[in-house]
């Protein structure tokens, strides 16, 4: 999956909440590509709670890649100030798509996703995450929370499609994205340079 993540102009350094914001709607596609792989891949995933249920688990997944990143790119206030805005800003995102869809108090849905998100940023924080991108137990923790409420039929496979396919493919466009998002150059430098934009 492509998407853009360069800034048109890059002639200023950006704020983590403006690199918050970016990102927060790069995640936003990269979870809805997700859940469209799943359900061609033949995945029982119904319009309504369910799919609200996967996009969840699949956002708050994408938004501890985006901060164990930012760990890595960013000082520690930096860091704080990305990850908080960026929670918020998808937290804010996935109520708005919920409560409209749904008939849910907006409110309700942002502090669910709130809660959801301090529970698993819990168990996430015990995983690894290297060079090459977050270890073993990392993404098996995200099929685990999805196994919790798939369809019958799904559960004997549905871990490993997250882990062998959604996943992995998941990750490294955060990576991409992130990389971009977090690149001071502007177009007319990386062209200068050889280097086209993505």
């Amino acid at each position: 999956m492509r998407v853009k993540s360069r800034w048109f102009k890059g002639d200023r350094e950006k704020s983590p909440q403006e690199i918050a914001g970016a990102a927060a709607f790069i995640l936003w596609k990269i979870a809805q590509n997700a859940l469209k792989n799943m359900r061609s891949a033949d995945f029982d995933i119904e319009a309504g709670p369910q799919y609200f249920d996967y996009l969840q688990e699949f956002l708050i997944f994408l938004v501890q890649i985006a901060d164990r990143i930012a760990f890595e790119k960013m000082d520690n206030d930096s860091r704080v100030a990305f990850t908080t805005e960026l929670a918020l800003r998808v937290a804010e995102n996935f109520a708005e798509n919920r409560s409209a869809l749904l008939g849910l108090s907006l409110g309700t849905c942002k502090s669910e996703f709130i809660a959801r998100y301090n529970e698993r940023s819990n168990i996430y924080s015990e995983c690894g995450f290297g060079a090459d991108g977050p270890d073993f137990a990392f993404i098996r923790y995200l099929g685990h929370c999805i196994l919790e409420f798939c369809e019958e039929r799904d559960r004997s496979w549905v871990v490993d499609q997250i882990m062998a396919i959604e996943a992995p493919e998941a990750v490294s466009t955060v990576q991409r994205a992130m990389k971009g998002l977090l690149d001071t150059e502007s177009a007319e430098q990386r062209l200068g340079s050889g280097i086209g934009p993505d």
